[in-house]
């Protein structure tokens, strides 16, 4: 669905351009997209190389293992349908370790193997199971301790004071995952009375 909504953007603005005699805006526009996707991923490259040489030293210091045991009553609250001891259990903690770090590139293949993971225990295949929404949720409104991702586009961009966001984005995304912990219970209560 989101490819079509891309599309018709695409073709609009083509075609609005066309219509007003300003092709020559839609080429001038694509390379300054494509210059500045480059300048912003450079910039990114840099900042996500500096965070998880941070989180590798970090798991070699045993910090991720220390965030993990921290984590493990929250996951086992949240994910009540999974085994004491799945690999599923393993990978969302890691998601949630590298998402709460402000690491999102880094969450995303622990998120797609958890997922994985609670597809095997789907009884439905054809459904997602309330594990594997509750994941959906928390990976989408996690809370994060610091932006990088954000700090480096704002460095990129020249601000002044790149991570003045960091307070401002952990309320948010506080606030963000509360939201998802409710509307995931409540669900899970509705769809538990009506079975």
């Amino acid at each position: 669905m989101v490819n079509f909504i891309w599309l018709f953007f695409i073709v609009a603005g083509v075609g609005v351009a066309a219509a007003q005699g300003n092709i020559e805006l839609v080429t001038q526009a694509t390379f300054d997209g494509a210059k500045s996707g480059v300048t912003v991923c450079f910039g990114l490259i840099s900042i996500m190389v500096f965070w998880l040489g941070i989180m590798r030293i970090a798991e070699d210091a045993g910090l991720l293992k220390l965030l993990a045991s921290l984590l493990r009553p929250i996951v086992r609250f949240l994910f009540p349908s999974v085994p004491k001891d799945h690999p599923a259990l393993g990978y969302i903690m890691s998601n949630m370790g590298a998402n709460i770090l402000g690491l999102g590139n880094a969450a995303t293949p622990m998120g797609i193997k958890a997922m994985q993971e609670l597809q095997l225990l789907n009884s439905n295949k054809e459904t997602a199971s309330p594990a594997m929404c509750t994941l959906l949720a928390l990976n989408t409104a996690s809370i994060t301790l610091i932006p990088t991702t954000l700090i480096a586009i704002r460095m990129n961009f020249n601000s002044l004071n790149p991570a003045e966001i960091v307070g401002t984005t952990l309320m948010a995304t506080f606030v963000s995952t509360l939201a998802a912990i409710f509307v995931d219970r409540w669900y899970r209560a509705r769809n538990s009375i009506q079975h």
